[in-house]
């Protein structure tokens, strides 16, 4: 389905403007074959980029923590966009975003568009007044094909900023079902079975319940803080969740020690981790993407991650509830609990050139979340998107659930926390608490740190 977009260029940081680019639309070929770069293939579906306008040669640069395949796939994503444009969109993928995104902008050198992975750390780039508030065009993306709690993680101060980009559900649990299947391991339904089950595989003898890392270079930690959000949400329910993010409860409160202490009854018991690595030392220094890889050689039995991890996997690995892999979303304290974690990304523009509003708002529409999820291994919680495009069973699932309206989703609570609470000092804490550290001092240093 295509659906008609206004493009406007926003006149400064204090607001957008209402002038749409009406010059830049007009100028579009008729023949889309006359497009800048376009031929072949790319030429014949250009139409559906006339709305954007044609740029001869014109260049985007956009700085993400994208990496590796999944930035292969994201350049892959827009190069018929590029072809039909004539637009060049240079992307730059850094593990130091969240904190080489400060230094570009406080040194006068921010890319045109940023991807920002934690709406925490977007709000607070806002608050420099250096981040445009989102063109005329997204702001009708987002209000058209985003729920509002998706537009609100991008708003800040009542202005959008940022429309989301891809999206992923947190709590997944991957696994070997052949390996399940030989040892007649089930999917546990609630917490308690998972936790029966981690010690059912312990006592097997025949490998560790868990493989876990929380490397991540500048963000080593983050995997950590994913678990701890998960079994609040789950232990302590979405309320309590959404206190907590919002610091109206401390970040020490109890009932968040609980939670802390559960996880650390699992990955922090030698003798459920770290299955093909070491012991619970190697946590800290593990790098997160190949964390799970054990469960492919029979070494670990499961590995928290993301839906995003489908795309970390070797090449040629099968996911398939009958392939190499395959995953289950993280039980709640009862059978069916339908609450899940989940994190994305917003785009953020630091420049109003006409080239650079043609790519955030192509990056806000249907057409580019359908586009993207073709290509494979990833989400997005765009109400446009077709779950049938996503590259898995697995990916098709969680597409369904994150549209459906019975899910309860809460965003990543790090990311929306203080850039320096959340994507600071709760992933350091994170590294010292799975070196050796006790929950409540750990948590305490946290709360001492949120200003």
């Amino acid at each position: 389905m295509k659906h008609a977009r206004r493009i406007a260029v926003p006149l400064g940081i204090a607001g957008v403007a209402a002038l749409a680019l009406t010059g830049c639309v007009g100028d579009a070929p008729a023949d889309p074959s006359a497009a800048p770069g376009a031929s072949g293939e790319a030429a014949a579906g250009c139409e559906a980029y006339a709305e954007y306008g044609t740029f001869d040669g014109a260049e985007v640069n956009a700085y993400g923590t994208i990496l590796d395949v999944e930035a292969e796939r994201l350049n892959e994503s827009w190069a018929e966009f590029e072809e039909c444009t004539g637009i060049d969109v240079v992307y730059e993928g850094s593990g130091e975003f969240e904190a080489q995104i400060n230094v570009r902008v406080q040194g006068g050198n921010p890319p045109d568009l940023a991807i920002f992975p934690q709406p925490g750390l977007l709000a607070s780039v806002a608050g420099t007044g250096s981040l445009l508030p989102a063109p005329e065009g997204v702001v009708a993306n987002a209000q058209e094909f985003w729920t509002e709690d998706w537009q609100n993680y991008g708003t800040v101060d009542g202005t959008l900023y940022g429309a989301p980009l891809m999206a992923s559900i947190k709590g997944f649990v991957w696994y070997s079902p052949s390996v399940w299947a030989e040892n007649g391991w089930e999917v546990p339904t609630t917490l308690d079975e998972l936790d029966a089950l981690t010690a059912t595989i312990a006592d097997s003898g025949v490998m560790k319940p868990w493989c876990v890392g929380f490397g991540s270079g500048e963000a080593t930690g983050w995997p950590g803080t994913d678990w701890v959000e998960d079994y609040v949400l789950r232990t302590a329910g979405p309320d309590v969740y959404d206190q907590w993010v919002a610091h109206e409860i401390p970040f020490d409160d109890p009932q968040i020690v609980e939670a802390v202490d559960r996880v650390g009854a699992l990955i922090k018991n030698p003798d459920y981790v770290n299955g093909g690595f070491g012991d619970v030392s190697t946590i800290a220094t593990q790098d997160f993407g190949e964390a799970g890889w054990p469960v492919l050689d029979g070494e670990c039995g499961m590995h928290h991650q993301a839906t995003f991890y489908e795309g970390l996997w070797p090449e040629g690995t099968t996911v398939a509830e009958d392939g190499d892999v395959w995953a289950f979303i993280l039980p709640g304290a009862e059978a069916d609990a339908a609450a899940v974690t989940g994190g994305g990304e917003f785009v953020g523009a630091f420049s109003d050139a006409e080239e650079v509003v043609a790519v955030q708002t192509y990056l806000s529409s249907d057409e580019w979340a359908n586009t993207r999820v073709e290509i494979g291994g990833t989400l997005s919680a765009n109400m446009g998107l077709d779950p049938a495009n996503a590259s898995s069973p697995l990916l098709q699932s969680a597409a369904e659930t994150l549209q459906d309206p019975d899910t309860t989703f809460r965003f990543d609570g790090s990311d929306l926390m203080p850039g320096a609470v959340g994507a600071g000092t709760f992933w350091t804490a994170m590294v010292d608490w799975v070196s050796g550290a006790d929950t409540a001092t750990v948590l305490g240093q946290v709360e001492s740190s949120w200003q």
